[in-house]
């Protein structure tokens, strides 16, 4: 199994390279002036999505015929074994010049994440982990902070328009009542790969589909982090809450949260 899974982190991190070198063009052809499409109040959509996802799912069923896919963008299905994939996150950022968006790739076999690859695309920075060998940015080891004490710690806040504005307000007014400073970076799938390289000490959100955390949850966990059980009830299919940080401020960060170890 385990050659099987060292098969697949290869074909995750050679594919993310490939489909980052799309994304990267498409950044830099793309004319400022050009509105994105909408799929909804504040969220983007772009012709890139599409494409850098057609990619990756191509490129993966190819190798591996009987994997399932999920994306974003084009749907698919969920087995055993199965790619859930966000070609960008952070699309709002990419239709309006801002280069702060990721490629998010996890794998998943019996909902457990066993593979997790992110890759800053502006910045070529890939985020990599597989169950029991570790994180590492570029190839090389990454731990998370270890911060303790919450007066010094920085903390991104996610929002989401699937929940009314006034929850995330007062989450991050309680949050600020800590006194941790709190950021937004416009990627949720960023803002969860910086915790596992102590650029930051937690990302929360309310409410973040799947395809845009699991493969950063698996990356923060095997950088030493902790995390909530993202994938409690059907958190594959609905999403949930997320909350992950150094394991030193977890319990004062889900307390000013309100995001428990188990979703309900």
């Amino acid at each position: 199994m385990q050659d099987d899974l060292k098969t697949r982190f290869e074909a995750a991190c050679e594919v993310a390279r490939e489909a980052g070198a799309l994304a990267r063009r498409r950044f830099l052809e793309r004319p400022r002036s050009q509105l994105a499409d909408m799929k909804g109040p504040q969220d983007f959509l772009t012709a890139t999505d599409s494409e850098v996802e057609e990619l990756i799912r191509g490129r993966l069923l190819a190798r591996f015929p009987g994997d399932a896919f999920f994306g974003e963008e084009g749907g698919g299905s969920f087995e055993r074994d199965v790619w859930v994939v966000d070609p960008i996150d952070g699309t709002a950022n990419f239709a309006r010049g801002i280069p702060h968006f990721a490629i998010s790739i996890a794998f998943i076999r019996d909902n457990r994440v066993e593979i997790g690859v992110v890759l800053d695309v502006m910045h070529d920075e890939l985020y990599t982990a597989r169950r029991g060998f570790g994180a590492a940015l570029n190839g090389k080891a990454i731990r998370v902070s270890g911060l303790a004490d919450i007066r010094q710690a920085t903390v991104e806040a996610g929002w989401s328009s699937r929940l009314p504005a006034d929850s995330y307000v007062a989450m991050v007014e309680r949050l600020k009542h800590t006194g941790v400073n709190v950021r937004r970076g416009g990627s949720g799938t960023l803002g969860i790969a910086y915790v596992a390289d102590g650029r930051i000490d937690a990302y929360c959100e309310l409410h973040i589909n799947a395809w845009d955390a699991l493969a950063g949850l698996l990356i923060v966990e095997e950088a030493g982090g902790w995390t909530n059980n993202f994938l409690a009830g059907d958190g594959l299919r609905k999403g949930n809450p997320v909350l992950v940080s150094t394991p030193e401020l977890a319990d004062e960060i889900s307390a000013a949260t309100g995001i428990r170890k188990d979703p309900a």
